[in-house]
């Protein structure tokens, strides 16, 4: 298969739009919302389930849609969307204003509150507010639930999950901080407010330069209450995509990029360097040398725990890969995000029906044929695509 030209604007505008055009025919649901569960053919494989991640990370794509191509319905989805959104609020009681993991037939299914669904409820409010949806207001509202539910000012960093119940677990997790670092970069960027870049520098400084020096540097998954190393937890369980056991490749190269967004805010050079650092450690733990692309997760050795290959996982590592390619004029960075897309583009990408697939085996055959279920809706692959037109240094 022939490669397009993968420094084109034009490419990344035309799959951006082929991948939007696979959710806009099968994903809209006409009684409200988007449904959350396709085949790869696109057709519906659960109707009446909604899941927060989904729920929240359609607002990101609609509103990111609208904004590169101006197209009137796009408003419209991302506001169907960010309306469909407060269906998951808590209406009261002791969780009262925070999000709902789950829905069922509209009705909350599973109360639990995870601090990784409130970042991302942030990075839909702040993209609702680029597009007019919403106010500044709104989203230091929700700046400020996700503050005073899980932020522990002692450890500079937020808890995980709250029990239906009210009770706040123990464990402690750096998913959840890296998405609200994210979301703080998004909030900043749409509000100018100072509060925002100060608190996504203040993760960065917890997670990529203190806590990894635990983890020989490297971003590690699992911490107890006390922020130290828990190297058990989900150890053998890899159907927990929320909170994967291992060095995930795809979160090094994720944190990279995050570095290099918050870095022409202020810059700071170590921020760089530290990027570099976790790229580089990604492609030489994480790059399949014999099948080609980047494996899922590799273990405290540093030897390959999970060799599946994740949609998410290439894109992220594209889009940092390209960044850095930009900011350091280093060849090897333009090498990596050339043959991470080509790969992705003989396998992951579904040149037939649209959209990314999920999830392949370490050779590239399939392992299911679930295109987008709960939490995917190609936020990933698409925001990898927009990241590189924001990076820039493409032809036309």
């Amino acid at each position: 298969m022939s490669l397009p030209d993968l420094e084109s604007r034009a490419f990344l505008q035309a799959h951006v739009a082929d991948t939007l055009a696979f959710y806009d025919r099968h994903a809209i649901d006409p009684e409200g919302g988007f449904f959350h569960y396709l085949k790869d053919d696109g057709s519906v494989y659960e109707r009446s389930h909604r899941h927060l991640v989904s729920a929240t990370r359609l607002v990101f794509t609609q509103s990111m849609a609208y904004l590169h191509t101006a197209q009137p319905r796009y408003l419209e989805q991302a506001r169907h969307a960010l309306a469909h959104l407060e269906r998951f609020r808590h209406p009261e009681g002791p969780l009262a204003g925070l999000y709902a993991w789950t829905l069922r037939d509209g009705q909350i299914e599973d109360g639990t509150v995870m601090a990784y669904g409130q970042a991302f409820v942030l990075l839909a409010y702040a993209h609702a507010h680029r597009v007019g949806l919403c106010d500044a207001q709104q989203v230091a509202q929700a700046y400020e639930r996700m503050e005073s539910a899980f932020f522990e000012s002692a450890h500079q960093a937020y808890a995980d999950e709250i029990t239906p119940a009210g009770e706040l677990i123990a464990y402690r997790g750096q998913n959840a901080n890296m998405h609200m670092c994210e979301a703080c970069l998004a909030a900043h960027a749409a509000t100018g407010r100072a509060v925002y870049l100060e608190r996504a520098q203040l993760l960065i400084e917890r997670f990529v330069f203190g806590l990894a020096r635990q983890s020989q540097d490297l971003v590690w998954e699992h911490y107890r209450q006390d922020w130290s190393l828990d190297h058990d937890y989900n150890r053998g369980n890899r159907d927990n995509i929320f909170k994967p056991w291992g060095f995930q490749t795809g979160h090094q190269t994720e944190w990279a990029k995050l570095l290099l967004i918050a870095h022409p805010q202020q810059p700071r050079p170590a921020y760089v360097t530290r990027a570099a650092q976790l790229q580089d450690a990604a492609w030489q733990h994480g790059w399949d040398a014999l099948h080609g692309g980047l494996i899922y997760g590799f273990d405290p050795d540093l030897r390959p725990y999970d060799t599946d290959k994740y949609f998410w996982v290439q894109a992220e590592s594209f889009a940092s890969a390209w960044r850095l390619w930009r900011v350091t004029g280093e060849a090897r960075f333009r090498q990596q995000y050339h043959a991470i897309w080509a790969w992705s583009w003989a396998h992951l990408v579904d040149h037939h029906h649209g959209a990314w697939f999920r999830i392949l085996a370490a050779d590239g055959s399939k392992l299911e044929d679930t295109k987008s279920p709960a939490g995917k809706v190609d936020y990933h692959t698409m925001g990898a695509c927009w990241d590189v037109l924001e990076a820039g240094g493409l032809s036309g």
